[in-house]
């Protein structure tokens, strides 16, 4: 017998509670008992669902049966979700008809392509959202594909054939609000300005024609970008680069450490959107051949967000580079960290001392940031001063005194330590130690009985006892005063939405060190790429750390000048564990992959006879 939902007998009537309830039942995803809730109670739901999503009136008064049914939220049968969604009860359908369900991939969108062929209140009103043109087919990604009469009128309008594809309401309404919305001001905003030239291109094509600045409080430009700030933090980015090219300017949004191209700004438009970032940030938007460092606070969902902004004069104009720091990111409890439990413990015990200087090294984007404020956060009672020293302050916190280096004015890292001093601190945190000078005055405020936390930009935890003696620091200083070093990496962590089993090469399982015969390794994973990973395999980062904590015996090797080597060998004998074994289990619970180990880790790290026996060399 042919199938209710068979693509040869698919109708719009088809696409009702009844018909879609009755495909669940066969499929054996509702049973009758929740088949007959369900059109038992489903117009109450649809109603109640009505008022839920606000829809208006003027709005297609439509619910689609797959969302009444997903707001039952029924126990689902697939172990990796927890109730029946939209998504299982799309992807269902899609199984059984030709009409595919996609998720939409705002990185993946050409939004400049598809925006303006259909106005954003018509695309509202019917829940569609167009979202590939390939030549003369136009993919549109609907609430209601079997919906005849509204793809026979976008074949009309737009003189396209048109490929209705299954979506949820979520994901249109927000392609349309947000990136359609963008690529529209952009569009209104350039209808404003002919070509005229750029004098911050130094290598322009010239058009002479005579033209008009668009101002920056223009209301395209500020609609622009504030919709570009609210779809960053949608899409979790740490960082916005704004890139001026010679013909438009490219923005790229780095997600997990990586970075990805989401929009195209056109060249006559790219002036206003940084004039409008630079007003917002209190810089001064008539200097463009200097740097400048300015940061906004704003609100997304009701949390207070920091933007760190940077230009930089480059060939084609100024690059502006956005940081975004989420306070629940980067002041996290230590246990949010990611380390395992037995670090964690090694790490309170550390930073609990009352007096001593901490290290976290690593290079740029490592996490040494979030470290350093998440363990001043454990620190921080009303019964201690806890001052910062920053270049520049990485986001503001009350509870803490914060100063921000200007060497313009002669307030360094060092000037601003020595008179921290003075200031009666219990705990400081200076953002670097770059210079022998502000090592110095470290070391003179640990002695004198205060906390000091720092960072260094070294590879190794023990390599930064090198870096400290290379800038003048007496040997019996470090060892009478350093209490731990912390080296630590990111790893993207394999997406618990796609994730597989996966295997091992024989030299990888070498390299990172679990070539042992009694290494299990059947729970290794990786991620098969999905809309929620955006097809990366990866979401979220978790810290692997390598903590050095300064025992007796190290303390003795500091002081007799030993190699850098021999104390890390040290190190591993009392119990320290170095990156790559961080990282080997972080592999073995499958959290990561190989590929993002060796992305990350350096094979520096680790000696091949450590690898192959667990053995660290000995010392001299």
């Amino acid at each position: 017998m042919q199938d209710h939902f068979s693509p040869t007998t698919i109708r719009q009537p088809a696409f009702t509670l009844e018909a879609v309830t009755k495909a669940l039942t066969r499929a054996g995803v509702l049973d009758p008992g929740q088949a007959a809730e369900v059109l038992r109670s489903g117009r109450k739901k649809e109603t109640a669902l009505k008022r839920q999503l606000r829809i208006r009136e003027s709005d297609q008064p439509y619910v689609s049966p797959i969302e009444i049914i997903a707001a039952f939220g029924f126990p689902s049968r697939n172990p990796r979700r927890k109730t029946l969604d939209e998504d299982e009860i799309c992807e269902l359908l899609a199984a059984k008809t030709r009409i595919p369900f996609t998720r939409i991939d705002p990185l993946k969108l050409d939004a400049r392509s598809v925006c303006t062929i259909v106005s954003k209140p018509f695309a509202r009103k019917n829940l569609f959202a167009p979202i590939k043109l390939d030549g003369d087919v136009l993919t549109v990604a609907m609430v209601n594909p079997f919906e005849k009469t509204t793809i026979q009128e976008l074949e009309d309008v737009t003189g396209f054939r048109v490929r209705p594809v299954l979506a949820v309401r979520t994901e249109i309404l927000k392609t349309i609000n947000e990136i359609f919305a963008f690529e529209h001001s952009l569009i209104k905003a350039e209808k404003l300005k002919n070509d005229i030239p750029d004098l911050g291109n130094l290598e322009q094509l010239i058009d002479l024609a005579g033209g008009r600045e668009i101002e920056a409080s223009n209301q395209h430009v500020v609609n622009a970008v504030d919709l570009l700030f609210q779809y960053a933090y949608d899409q979790r980015a740490s960082d916005i680069h704004i890139e001026p090219k010679r013909t438009y300017a490219e923005v790229r949004l780095r997600i997990d450490g990586r970075l990805h191209t989401t929009h195209s700004i056109p060249k006559p438009v790219y002036p206003s959107i940084t004039s409008r970032v630079k007003i917002l940030a209190r810089m001064d938007i008539a200097e463009k051949r200097k740097p400048q460092d300015g940061r906004i606070k704003t609100k997304f969902k009701d949390t207070e967000i920091e933007l760190r902004i940077s230009s930089v004069p480059m060939a084609f104009g100024e690059k502006l580079v956005i940081r975004i720091f989420d306070p629940n990111l980067l002041m996290q409890d230590l246990s949010g960290l990611g380390i395992f439990p037995e670090q964690l413990t090694v790490l309170e015990r550390i930073i609990k001392q009352p007096h001593g200087i901490i290290l976290v090294t690593g290079p740029t984007g490592s996490g040494k940031t979030t470290t350093l404020y998440s363990a001043l956060r454990f620190l921080s009672n009303p019964e201690v001063n806890i001052t910062t020293i920053e270049d520049p302050i990485e986001m503001v916190y009350e509870p803490f005194n914060q100063i921000a280096v200007q060497s313009t004015v002669g307030l360094t890292f060092a000037t601003a330590l020595r008179n921290v001093l003075r200031q009666d601190p219990d705990i400081i945190m200076v953002g670097e130690i770059r210079d022998t000078e502000t090592a110095e005055y470290a070391i003179q405020a640990a002695l004198t009985g205060h906390l000091v936390l720092s960072t260094l930009h070294t590879n190794t935890a023990a390599s930064a006892i090198t870096r400290l003696r290379d800038l003048g620091i007496e040997p019996f200083l470090l060892a009478s005063t350093l209490i731990g070093v912390i080296a630590q990496r990111l790893l993207r962590k394999v997406c618990t939405a796609c994730d597989v089993p996966a295997t091992v090469s024989p030299e990888s399982r070498r390299l990172i060190g679990v070539d042992g015969p009694d290494i299990d390794l059947s729970g290794l994973r990786k991620g098969e790429g999905c809309q929620a990973c955006r097809r990366t395999g990866y979401s979220g980062r978790s810290a692997i750390m390598e903590i050095l904590e300064v025992t007796e015996t190290i303390r003795g090797m500091i002081r007799d000048g030993e190699d850098d080597k021999y104390i890390e060998a040290a190190a591993r004998r009392a119990g320290a564990e170095p990156l790559m074994a961080s990282a080997a289990r972080k592999l073995l619970c499958g959290q990561t992959t190989t590929d993002e180990i060796f992305r990350v880790v350096p094979l520096t790290g680790v000696s091949r006879d450590e690898s192959k026996t667990g053995a660290p060399p000995q010392p001299r």
